[in-house]
């Protein structure tokens, strides 16, 4: 794992010192890799790649990069893992392809000069984001992972196009001065994330994963539309499995396979364990394969509820790892929120980036590589919102009884009447300002006007009702929950729609987004077995059914695990990685939220609504309703804005 950025020129020589600005766009990125730099520019085409190195595999000088193929017809920049690089290199090797080192970055550009970089995408297994330039076809090659692991963002700036792993990477060449994207803060609203392709900057777009953008250099830029090479479509197609136990049991030898290859590394490697069926799956695999204990790290807090660390410590005693566990101090956490925005490097605010953020700062004081159990709630079903989502939807849009279609006509009355309305029946509203009450409405209203499962879904999962209310001179762009499903996905079942919604936004927008950055910022190389694209395939394939029993999922990996951890040992609600931002915006936060928050700072700098903001902000610290959730996203962005302003 790895940070890289570069440019083309696109006929604009003069206007740069290439290799001063290489230098300046890689050290903006030094966090992803503190091991090595590297530089190169290619006077005729004008394409210059900057590489920051985290070493993992072969830390020789062969590992460095850029990198060119033997023939050097093709050079890469490369952030990320091929878990399969050594049958892709066995099979090279049978061509007669030759190697100076074992990394798999050299059996990337062999498979290029073999297949094609279209071809060679196809039979890549990992996690990546990649530039590569081919000399002799004068095209360069922007392409993202099948799920989205890695980042990547590329855009326009005075006639030159930029990419790069972050924004940082960006904002360090001359004259990159885009403007704030207004569309993408009512979805930050919306999601308290940004989905791609969208970024916090008009005119630079984040790469959709499993696409590439091919970039010929002849001419002028033409038309930057990024095509897909998989889709996880045709992955929902129902398997030819009969048997549960056997589907278990392939199950299991699969995702032990990509384990194995996952462990491969050159350097010091653990696991991410919270106890939950997830993690507890994939350590339970690693300890199986492993020569030693595996080394498994969690954090608990003090604080009732948000403590996962003493089931996290009974699996790991029955497994035998060597674990290690941190209890933070409130103190603790809060100190992190300033390095916040740095670290994100555009608005982000999933609050679960706070434990995530210490997970990876313990557990690179230990490891350099650390796997983890992401995806096994979008792949096996197990959010319990699928089966909820479902019954309201229907409770409320398919089949409305009298009292539904009551309260939907109450809801439709003119602003005033429905707000009254709404403070008339439910006693818990009767204080809130008229503000928060109508935003009350607007979210009731807009559930029960949803026309199809994906759109009632994602008002459901939203922290606002109509963002763009809140974003002065904003409009929600086209993404993924506000886009028709495609034909093939609008036929299947509820739970699955659902679970490819969230394959295509929240997991790798949110999660992923958020375990990257979090890992990153301390050079923390994390990989996630259960999305190698091999096992996503496999997984949607199976019976929908076999992954739920009555409201409760994730039946199949339960099956896995059970074989090697006691039920009673995972058996307990799902409690998340949260922490009470809830209490502490109402106390230790307070200050910090109002000078942020502050009504002459909204109206000057001219993003919100300050009326609506306020009101939600005095009815939070009042105690009169937990608006934590919708706060955090205006928050973040405004504690964006001041690093910003600072750089």
């Amino acid at each position: 794992m790895c940070g890289i950025a570069g440019f083309w020129l696109n006929g604009n020589a003069s206007t740069v010192d290439p290799e001063s600005v290489l230098v300046a766009m890689g050290s903006a990125i030094a966090h992803r890799g503190p091991d090595g730099a590297g530089e190169c520019f290619d006077l005729e085409l004008g394409v210059g790649f900057s590489h920051r190195r985290l070493s993992i595999q072969d830390l020789s000088e062969h590992g460095a990069q850029p990198m060119a193929s033997a023939s050097e017809r093709f050079t890469i920049v490369f952030n990320g893992e091929i878990y399969n690089f050594l049958s892709l290199r066995a099979e090279l090797t049978a061509l007669g392809h030759g190697f100076r080192g074992h990394s798999d970055t050299e059996v990337m550009l062999a498979a290029f000069e073999a297949w094609g970089v279209e071809a060679a995408l196809t039979r890549f297994a990992g996690m990546f984001a990649f530039a590569v330039v081919d000399r002799e076809e004068r095209v360069l090659w922007l392409a993202r992972d099948r799920m989205g692991e890695k980042p990547l963002y590329y855009g326009m700036a005075n006639g030159v196009l930029l990419f790069g792993s972050e924004l940082k990477a960006l904002r360090a060449y001359p004259g990159f001065a885009p403007a704030v994207n207004r569309d993408a803060l009512t979805l930050l609203l919306r999601h308290n994330y940004i989905p791609a392709p969208h970024s916090i900057y008009e005119g630079v777009h984040k790469l959709l994963p499993a696409h590439t953008l091919r970039v010929p250099l002849t001419g002028s830029v033409g038309d930057l539309t990024p095509l897909p090479y998989w889709r996880a479509d045709s992955a929902f197609a129902q398997g030819a499995w009969q048997d549960e136990s056997e589907a278990v049991s392939a199950l299991e030898a699969l995702l032990s396979q990509v384990i194995g290859e996952q462990m491969i590394a050159d350097v010091p490697l653990g696991a991410f364990l919270s106890g939950g069926i997830d993690s507890s799956t994939v350590v339970a695999l690693m300890q199986q394969q492993a020569t030693r204990p595996v080394r498994t790290f969690t954090i608990g807090f003090r604080e009732a509820g948000y403590n996962e660390a003493e089931h996290a410590a009974a699996v790991a005693r029955h497994l035998q790892t060597d674990h290690t566990e941190l209890y933070v101090a409130p103190q603790d956490a809060r100190e992190v929120i300033p390095q916040l925005p740095r670290m994100f490097d555009e608005p982000f605010a999933d609050s679960s980036q706070i434990p995530t953020c210490l997970v990876s700062r313990m557990t690179r004081q230990h490891v350099t590589v650390a796997l983890s159990g992401d995806g096994g709630d979008e792949l096996f079903a197990g959010y319990t919102r699928y089966p909820q989502t479902v019954r309201a939807w229907q409770r409320l849009c398919e089949a409305p009884g009298a009292r539904v279609q009551a309260e939907r006509a109450l809801l439709n009355l003119p602003g005033g009447l429905a707000r009254g309305a709404v403070r008339l029946l439910n006693g818990e509203q009767r204080h809130l300002s008229a503000a928060a009450v109508a935003e009350k409405v607007r979210r009731e209203r807009g559930l029960r006007a949803a026309t199809s499962l994906r759109a009632f879904y994602q008002r459901r999962i939203s922290y606002w009702a109509e963002p763009s209310l809140l974003v002065q001179g904003g409009r929600e762009p086209a993404y993924a929950l506000n886009t028709d499903l495609p034909e093939g996905i609008a036929a299947l079942s509820p739970q699955q729609q659902l679970q490819w919604l969230d394959l295509h936004s929240y997991l790798p927008d949110d999660i992923l987004t958020k375990v990257d950055r979090a890992a990153m910022a301390v050079s923390l190389e994390t990989r996630v077995p259960m999305l190698d694209h091999r096992f996503v395939e496999f997984a949607l394939g199976l019976p929908p059914a076999w992954n739920m029993q009555g409201a409760t999922g994730k039946q199949l990996l339960r099956r896995v695990v059970e074989r090697h951890v006691p039920r009673e040992l995972l058996e307990r609600p799902k409690q998340g990685f949260a922490i009470p931002i809830e209490h502490w915006l109402r106390s230790e936060l307070r200050d910090w939220a109002e000078s942020l928050l502050n009504a002459q700072r909204l109206r000057h700098e001219g993003y919100w609504n300050a009326e609506i903001v306020r009101a939600v902000w005095h009815d939070h610290v009042s105690g009169k309703a937990d608006f934590s959730f919708q706060l955090w996203g205006v928050l973040m962005f405004q504690a964006w804005l001041d690093e910003a302003a600072g750089e």
